[in-house]
């Protein structure tokens, strides 16, 4: 059984090949002469198979003289073994045959038809012939040539001339004036440069156009090289035609395109004279402030743009187009990748604004970071410190903290200036305070019109803690004032002979350390000065 089977498979297998040998496509094979394909030959003639037939037909007509070459192509019934077409003669030399089975069967065009073409074809060719063997046609194609030649190096001359004019006149008064960047020479410079570089392209586009169109002009004054030259200038017709198509076709899209931008532009603008007249104090809006109208500025443009594009996309032409798609799937997966971190930060950026935790130039405290915030960016805070260095943190890591603001609450009394100093128990309280409003009072620069403030934070083993508050100007910068303040502490403990020192006791005293209440008023105390 399982022998029949395999007998069985065997012979279904060679019937296969058998039928696949059946249905293999006839031979055939193409006359070209001088770069032009004259005919595809498919049928078998006196024995020869199309090859050989081809064979025969270029060695025919590279033994043709010029005599031969001075006479037109004539073709001539025929009919051997059966066979009947039509043979092409030159100067009464046989060049090759066509017969019915050379014809396409997909070819609705019958063999006269057919025949009458490469009758066109190699009449062509002979007259090319006959132009590369003619030295007067020779000289004049030299001559085109070398006119051409000089035209170009016009032209490119003229190209870069153009250029040059242009590129001045983009760094006096640029396309795009700066206003539209909000006034920002960063913004402005790039789209100068942008501008400039599209000049330069514009310029290289031109300059390659003229070197095509020299191209083909020049291999088409030849006669070897003419087939070269009509399908470069075909080329570029065949490309500028199908631009030109789809530049008209694309009309309508980018009609719409132009009025969906003009309609966002419009949006846009309306949109940041309600800001500014917000942010200038002449109008009030439930929910915006000073402190966040930027933000919401720059928030609510990206939604209009971002909507603008996404209603425009199906207009732009080729938007349906697989590269189109391809680029869509990129953006996608970067976004994808990408956006993790990123929208962190951006999440947290708009925390901060619209909390108003703090704006530039506030005097804050993040962390262990102080200083004045310089920037508050979408994605991270810088904020200068006393040392004069910039310290980047990325938002999420300033919401994630704790945040101190000593401007806000200022107001008009000014920034809160604080230090602290221990004293030992055997010094007056009330000396100190005395000292350190002295002192406070001695400081240049600090305000005057709020009293320096005193307090007692913590009673320690060995010593009390107190508490200097001031206020100084919202411009003033805190290192100096803390500084200056430092400095007139000192001299006030100095010049009444308080030691500044934190006692720490190695053994129980002999003695208890106290103040007698004879020395509770001690210089520069003073009895009005009443209770802690």
């Amino acid at each position: 059984m399982l022998h029949r089977l395999f007998s069985l498979f065997a012979c279904l297998l060679f019937a296969g090949f058998v039928l696949a040998e059946d249905v293999a496509p006839p031979p055939e094979a193409t006359l070209t002469l001088a770069g032009r394909d004259i005919v595809t030959l498919h049928a078998t003639v006196g024995g020869l198979a199309p090859e050989q037939r081809v064979a025969r037909a270029e060695s025919r007509v590279r033994a043709l003289s010029e005599a031969d070459l001075a006479q037109p192509v004539l073709m001539a019934p025929f009919t051997r073994d059966g066979v009947s077409g039509l043979r092409f003669y030159l100067n009464n030399k046989p060049l090759f045959a066509l017969t019915d089975g050379d014809l396409d069967a997909g070819d609705s065009r019958n063999l006269l038809q057919v025949a009458g073409e490469v009758r066109g074809r190699l009449e062509a060719l002979r007259a090319v012939r006959v132009e590369q063997a003619s030295p007067r046609a020779q000289a004049w194609a030299i001559g085109q040539a070398v006119g051409a030649t000089l035209l170009l190096a016009f032209a490119l001359a003229l190209i870069s001339r153009a250029r040059g004019r242009a590129r001045a006149q983009l760094l006096q008064k640029p396309l795009l004036p700066k206003r539209w960047f909000g006034g920002r020479d960063d913004l402005g410079r790039v789209m100068q440069k942008l501008e400039q570089h599209m000049l330069d392209l514009t310029a290289l586009v031109g300059a390659l156009l003229a070197l095509h169109l020299w191209l083909s002009f020049i291999l088409t004054r030849f006669p070897y090289t003419r087939p070269w030259g009509e399908r470069l200038a075909a080329s570029l017709f065949d490309l500028l035609a199908s631009l030109g198509e789809g530049l008209v076709g694309a009309v309508p899209g980018l009609a719409k395109v132009a009025l969906i931008l003009v309609l966002t532009r419009l949006a846009v603008r309306t949109l940041g004279w309600v800001f500014d007249a917000v942010e200038d104090g002449r109008l009030t809006l439930p929910g915006l402030y000073k402190e966040t109208v930027g933000a919401t500025r720059r928030l609510t443009s990206l939604v209009l743009w971002l909507f603008a594009l996404t209603v425009a996309y199906p207009y732009l032409p080729g938007s349906s187009s697989d590269a189109f798609k391809g680029v869509s799937v990129f953006f996608g997966l970067m976004v994808t990748l990408g956006s993790t971190g990123i929208m962190n930060h951006a999440m947290s950026g708009l925390v901060l604004v619209y909390a108003r935790a703090l704006k530039p130039g506030d005097l804050v405290q993040v962390g262990d970071t102080e200083g004045f915030v310089t920037e508050l960016g979408a994605l991270s805070t810088k904020i200068r410190t006393r040392h004069g260095n910039e310290v980047t943190l990325p938002n999420s890591v300033v919401v994630g903290g704790k945040v101190v603001n000593y401007t806000r609450q200022a107001g008009e009394a000014g920034l809160p200036l604080t230090t602290k100093i221990t004293i030992g128990y055997d010094t007056p309280w009330r000396q100190v305070h005395a000292l350190l409003e002295l002192a406070a009072r001695r400081t240049e620069g600090l305000r005057t019109d709020s009293a320096p403030i005193v307090r007692q934070l913590s009673l320690q083993d060995f010593y009390v803690e107190y508490e200097l508050e001031v206020r100084m100007p919202l411009t003033a910068s805190p290192p100096a004032m803390k500084t200056a303040l430092h400095a007139e502490i000192l001299d006030a403990f100095n010049e009444f002979g308080v030691q500044i020192m934190s006692p720490n006791f190695e053994s129980q005293p002999d003695g208890a350390v106290l103040v007698g209440k004879d020395n509770w008023y001690a210089a520069p105390a003073e009895p009005s000065a009443g209770k802690a």
